[in-house]
């Protein structure tokens, strides 16, 4: 073990293999930056009003803004963040768009956030 001084912030550096090996394991920044933007949509609670919905069925703008008591305007907004998240998917029929969870992950997601607020 050294005690050398990191010369960019003066910490020392006691357990070098462990920062080496921490370091060496880290995401590049442009992936942990979006992660922290994936997880700032999941920061509004009408997002995850619709997962939940969606948890259940898949459906069209006008259900969902029938169950959650607000606008399709507003559905079709908030639908708009989560789709460009990949968060949900959706398909046509006819002139209805229905909408659905993107894949399991999401469920997966909601889940364990879920989990770890009522432990």
């Amino acid at each position: 073990m050294s005690n050398k001084q990191a010369p960019c912030c003066g910490y020392m550096h006691l357990h070098e293999d462990v920062v080496r090996r921490v370091e060496a394991e880290m995401p590049e920044e442009g992936a942990l930056f979006d992660l922290a933007e994936l997880f700032k949509v999941f920061g509004d609670s009408t997002r995850i009003r619709i997962l939940y919905l969606l948890f259940e069925s898949e459906m069209c703008v006008c259900d969902i803004a029938q169950l959650l008591g607000m606008t399709q305007s507003a559905i079709s907004h908030q639908l708009q963040v989560l789709k460009k998240s990949k968060l949900v998917k959706y398909r046509r029929q006819g002139k209805t768009v229905f909408y659905s969870l993107a894949d399991a992950h999401v469920r997966a997601i909601i889940g364990q956030g879920m989990e770890h607020i009522s432990e």
